[in-house]
């Protein structure tokens, strides 16, 4: 055994709570948490680079399952771990074993990295009895260390930004892979928490127009010896060992407790510039993998209590993630752990908000997802997290783990209906524009039934995981060979269209294509209803080369690039413009779903849709396989939506016009005899906003064109309420659109599949 038994440093007894080690101004408490062990040491190292530790302290004291000692003279800074003895009996679920070093599963920070090596596994590798043969070799000398840190920070009187979640943009970006090639950041913060907090990415986050920026995991996580074997990492970070702790390789400075102060800096800038930060949490699952995954922490310090076992062979690991291994979210300390580590990112932490990586597994139990979980139930009544805004990617990979729509208030959801909606319509998909019209008015057909709003939904057409903007519309196929696993890995199902050809072309026709499509689906995204997500890069044209699955490139595949051409710099501003559009105007950013007894009523007043014609849209229209192409009027004259002070949030009507069509459609303009349309957008002009806005009068007819949206605003002067505009312009209107609508639908006889108009004929990329 190595170390020395404790006898030169003053022990006291200690306090049960809090877990962890925390520093106490006159010495540092030590406590945690196991169920099932006989004895706990604690081991002190003087350097990160001990081989072993410098003091063993049995622990001795043991309060309601909690092991603590106090010592009166360590310091912040300090290295520690745990040994944790008890019964090596895998089949019973139990795996302590003393020579394995474990960090403390409430460490606020973590120093150093897994050296990998046999002895990192609680058993004997290569026995023919796998786990169930006890390794007895010690392994300090390779795994991270727990580091006691000084809480003390001068926040400056930081404030919370506090922006309502519907008038919220997020930014979905990696902390490293932002800022790792950027010039305008110092070389020696590239890379870090400091970058993002830069003058320079304030000033990006701010002219680009993002509120929020919710950041890939920044929890401690490990490299899987998989991926580092084959000269790969676990870059994205879903393989959490510290629920406390920032991960330290993605400090500027050094990484003994420093990376906490590091991060609270860059908080403090971000809310001082008014942006919030989000934080992508990984709580299903832990970076221990399964039954012959490495003892690092939580497997070593009480397996039974920390993770969801097979109740029929507790050897065994149940795996709802798709990782090895799924947190046990019923057992009451681990629920605890859970939520102690949310309330310190929010109350020590100063984050406002989470991303639940595969939410369902949190809320499993012998059923299944239970959405009346006890997870749930502790948050929905803690005062500090019913406050923060709370997002779940709604989907793990166990039986009846697609849980779109089905997650209580105040969670609002990732939602992957929006995604492959749009997706498929932009495509030209059939059968598509009755879901679109759902998707554009914030899903009310998955959030409405259990008093949730439209910002219940967090609508994305791309996020980390998947295809780039610019490779959704450059590849059918994906291509992840660098990733070493032959193709295999990565979603097949992408919903994308190479608009001609497999991935980048010299072909001008085909590239202004891609450019088109690019607008389209970032309007969609922008005037929908919800809440946008815009994945990093996509505002500049990043792409990964096709690679839908880059969670271990840690390079050029993933690394933000810089610099940019004057098509980049054309897309990026469209984008800012985009994102300035919905902040101006509530209409698009409404904290209320629309009003009428459904989306496509015909009593609806303050949203309607039409048909090329001129016309509302019929039942059969709306359930046509072959129409795609539609009109969404939104009034900005509604009374539903009031100010603080009651009074009603008033904004221009505009009109949406959406054609997946490859061919151009002409459209009648809808509304009063009187009323004029500004054409502000529109997806085949390369800039998307036009120099000088076009003016047309309802009744107009206008050429959309193929694969393109428009958006127009009536004039403000004299506006009555979108109903009336409508109803009384339709009437207006209505020989004239049937006859235009009676020579589209004969202009060509072989066109003639139903009695809507051509708008309706088949499209297939």
């Amino acid at each position: 055994m190595h170390g020395t038994l404790m006898t030169s440093v003053r022990t006291f007894l200690g306090y049960p709570y809090p877990l962890g080690a925390t520093w106490m101004g006159n010495g540092v408490n030590f406590a945690i948490f196991s169920g099932h062990a006989t004895g706990v040491e604690l081991c002190l190292f003087d350097n990160i680079e001990d081989t072993e530790e410098n003091i063993r302290i049995p622990v001795t004291e043991q309060t309601d399952q909690v092991w603590h000692v106090f010592l009166p003279d360590a310091r912040p800074g300090q290295l520690y771990g745990f040994r944790v003895s008890g019964p090596y009996d895998p089949e019973r679920g139990l795996r302590f074993n003393s020579s394995k070093l474990l960090l403390d599963p409430y460490a606020k920070a973590i120093a150093g990295e897994v050296s990998w090596a046999d002895e990192m596994f609680g058993y004997v590798v290569g026995d023919k009895k796998e786990d169930l043969a006890q390794d007895f070799s010690d392994d300090a000398w390779g795994v991270p260390k727990s580091v006691v840190i000084d809480t003390a920070f001068d926040w400056q009187g930081d404030q919370r930004p506090g922006i309502p979640l519907h008038s919220s943009v997020i930014y979905e970006l990696h902390v490293k892979g932002f800022s790792k090639l950027w010039p305008d950041v110092p070389e020696e913060l590239r890379g870090s928490y400091a970058a993002l907090g830069t003058p320079a990415a304030i000033d990006y986050f701010k002219k680009l127009g993002v509120t929020a920026i919710e950041l890939l995991p920044v929890q401690a996580h490990i490299d899987d010896k998989a991926l580092v074997d084959r000269g790969l990492t676990n870059y994205w970070g879903y393989n959490t060992i510290g629920f406390f702790a920032p991960h330290g390789q993605y400090s500027s400075s050094e990484q003994m407790g420093e990376q906490v102060s590091e991060f609270k800096s860059m908080v403090r800038s971000l809310h001082a510039a008014g942006i919030e930060v989000i934080l992508d949490v990984v709580y299903n699952h832990t970076g221990e993998g399964n039954h012959l995954g490495p003892t690092l922490c939580f497997r070593g310090v009480d397996n039974a209590a920390f993770y969801r076992l097979r109740a029929d062979n507790p050897r065994f690991y149940l795996d709802y993630t798709g990782t090895g291994n799924t947190v046990d979210t019923l057992n009451p300390r681990t629920l605890q752990l859970v939520m102690d580590s949310l309330r310190y990112w929010v109350s020590e932490m100063h984050v406002d908000g989470f991303r639940f990586d595969l939410a369902p597994a949190l809320a499993r139990d012998a059923t299944g997802v239970n959405k009346f979980h006890a997870f749930f139930k502790v948050i929905e009544q803690d005062p500090v997290l019913s406050q923060v805004k709370l997002i779940a990617e709604p989907w793990d990979v166990g039986d009846g783990g697609y849980q779109v729509g089905n997650f209580p208030v105040p969670f609002s959801e990732w939602n992957g209906k929006y995604r492959d909606a749009v997706r498929s319509f932009w495509k030209g998909d059939e059968g598509r524009i009755g879901e679109m019209g759902y998707r554009l008015t914030g899903s009310p057909d998955l959030y409405r039934h259990n008093g949730r709003r439209p910002y219940a939904s967090i609508n994305f057409v791309t996020a980390h995981d998947g295809f780039t903007l610019n490779d959704l519309v450059s590849c059918n196929e994906k291509h992840n060979e660098a990733n070493g696993d032959g193709n295999k890995d990565g979603d097949n199902n992408n919903l994308s269209w190479n608009c001609g050809v497999e991935g980048p072309t010299d072909d001008a026709q085909i590239n202004a294509l891609r450019d088109r499509q690019r607008r389209n689906f970032l309007t969609t995204l922008f005037l929908s209803q919800g809440v946008p997500m815009l994945t990093a890069g996509d505002e500049r044209g990043r792409t990964q080369n096709g690679n839908n699955n880059a969670y271990c490139q840690d390079n050029e595949i993933s690394w933000f690039n810089w610099e940019r051409d004057g098509k980049q710099n054309q897309f990026l501003e469209f984008t800012r413009r985009l994102i300035q559009h919905r902040k101006d105007h509530p209409v698009f950013r409404r904290p209320k779903f629309f009003q009428g007894r459904r989306i496509r009523g015909s009593e609806i007043r303050d949203v309607m849709w039409f048909n090329p014609g001129g016309n509302q849209m019929s039942e059969e229209e709306w359930a046509s396989p072959f129409v795609r192409c539609v009109g969404m009027l939104l009034s900005g004259d509604t009374s539903d939506v009031l100010t603080f002070e009651g009074e009603p949030v008033r904004d221009d009507t505009f009109l949406l016009l959406i054609n997946a069509h490859y061919e151009p459609i002409p459209f009648v303009l809808p509304g009063q005899e009187n009323l004029e349309w500004q054409l502000i957008l529109d997806t085949m002009d390369a800039n998307g906003f036009l120099r000088e806005p076009k003016k047309f009068a309802s009744g107009d007819d206008v050429d959309l064109g193929g694969r393109a949206c428009r958006i127009s605003s009536g004039e403000r002067r004299g506006r009555t309420r979108s109903r009336q505009v409508a109803l009384r312009g339709g009437e207006k209107y209505r020989q004239r659109n049937l006859v235009a609508r009676n020579e589209l639908v004969y202009r060509d006889t072989k066109r003639v599949l139903s009695c809507a108009a051509s708008f309706l004929v088949s499209d297939s990329p």
